[in-house]
């Protein structure tokens, strides 16, 4: 397959680079990056990673390798061709384009160190600077980890079941057609079995389930394969509006205005989760829920959030069927195929899918993260619907933020 080559790849015969454009991490990184570098420059941030499950063999084993990929990271830049592709998307401005031309990623901003059987990763720096770590450093360290693990035998197990999928789908979506038409996204770079397998099921969904299959999250797959690329926020830019200088009360409205007024219609997918549904919708009155177009669900049970979302627009007498329910968490596609069944002829629906797709070979996936855990040395949190999914640091700031938006620990 097709890389971008760099003298990187060029140390050591036996070195095989994981990231090899800088394009290969999610759009949402690029589309979050704008708004800050236009109204947030200054932020410092700290980004740490963290395993959720245990790992087949020690995570720490890999450290050495994973720094030597961090390191070879470092050293790409953006190509004249890779910054024409994203200054062609309307929605980036060419100020952005520009900073993205002299921007580097830099390592004096993260340490990587063996922690026990495991692995301390802390991106810390100017956020601008730090932010696109987290994506590549979990794309890293997946590859490093199943590099030790893959088989022949491993490949062909993935094909199965891909092609299993797409058979699920030729039936299952056809025969349950509703109102609105079933559209799922590759959401699965952070999660994937290596960067040549996301590639080969992209390009495979493409070209068997077109109708079915609208985009990826994977920038530099999307420019590759004529796909459109997907993506809007994530927490960590809601979560910095929790730390600068905005009433934490008014957090999540100050985020959207500062979306609204960077985007001006366009990426109109807001993301629900950061405090819950609850807050989220007490904050979501009828000037964002007509500027937006759509919402997007990580956390929580989907039925019941997505029931709320419609309500929430009965009562503000906005037209369901003019607005979209993005569904992105843990999805397989039959959950995905259920989710459509009960909601699509009422709302629009979309479906990103990770794990699923991009590394459902047979083997254990890892489940890690690398979150923002301070802005502005102040803590910042995320209060999951589901209670495993809640992040924060500070155990004070935590009850803070519960007490403020009446949200029981």
């Amino acid at each position: 397959m097709n890389t971008h080559h760099t003298p990187a790849q060029e140390v050591g015969a036996d070195f095989v680079p994981v990231v090899t454009s800088l394009l290969g991490t999610d759009l949402y990184k690029f589309t979050m990056l704008q708004p800050m570098l236009h109204s947030m420059p200054a932020n410092q941030a700290e980004y740490r990673f963290v395993c959720r499950n245990e790992a087949t063999y020690p995570l720490s084993e890999i450290r050495d390798e994973v720094e030597r990929q961090i390191e070879h990271l470092c050293t790409l830049r953006f190509s004249e061709e890779e910054l024409q592709y994203l200054g062609g998307l309307r929605y980036m401005k060419s100020d952005f384009i520009d900073f993205l031309r002299i921007f580097r990623i830099q390592q004096r901003y993260i340490s990587v160190t063996a922690s026990g059987d495991g692995l301390s990763i802390v991106a810390k720096g100017p956020q601008i600077h730090v932010m696109l770590f987290e994506i590549f450093v979990l794309a890293i360290v997946n590859e490093i980890h199943f590099r030790r693990l893959a088989t022949p035998d491993v490949i062909e197990e993935g094909r199965r079941r891909l092609q299993d999928k797409i058979a699920l789908l030729r039936i299952g979506a056809r025969d349950l057609q509703r109102q609105h038409p079933f559209e799922f996204f590759d959401f699965g770079v952070r999660r994937r079995f290596s960067a040549a397998w996301q590639e080969e099921v992209v390009a495979t969904l493409a070209r068997e389930v077109p109708e079915f299959f609208k985009g990826t999250s994977n920038v530099h797959l999307a420019k590759k394969y004529g796909l459109v690329p997907i993506g809007t926020m994530a927490h960590e830019y809601l979560q910095t509006f929790q730390a600068t200088g905005v009433q934490l009360k008014g957090f999540q409205k100050a985020a959207f205005e500062n979306w609204v007024q960077e985007y001006r219609g366009d990426l109109g997918v807001a993301l629900t989760d950061v405090v819950g549904m609850d807050a989220f919708l007490a904050d979501f009155d009828l000037y964002f829920a007509k500027l937006f177009d759509g919402l997007r669900h990580d956390s929580g049970d989907p039925i019941v959030w997505g029931e709320k979302a419609l309500a929430h627009y009965a009562r503000l007498k906005v037209n369901a069927h003019s607005k979209r329910l993005v569904f992105s968490d843990g999805l397989d596609l039959p959950a995905a195929l259920s989710l459509y069944g009960r909601f699509a002829d009422r709302i629009q629906t979309g479906f990103g899918i990770g794990t699923n797709l991009t590394n459902d070979v047979g083997l254990t996936p890892l489940n890690i993260v690398m979150k923002l855990v301070s802005c502005n040395g102040q803590p910042v949190a995320k209060l999951s619907d589901s209670p495993g999914k809640t992040i924060c640091d500070d155990e004070t700031f935590l009850a803070y933020l519960r007490q403020v938006f009446r949200i029981e620990g």
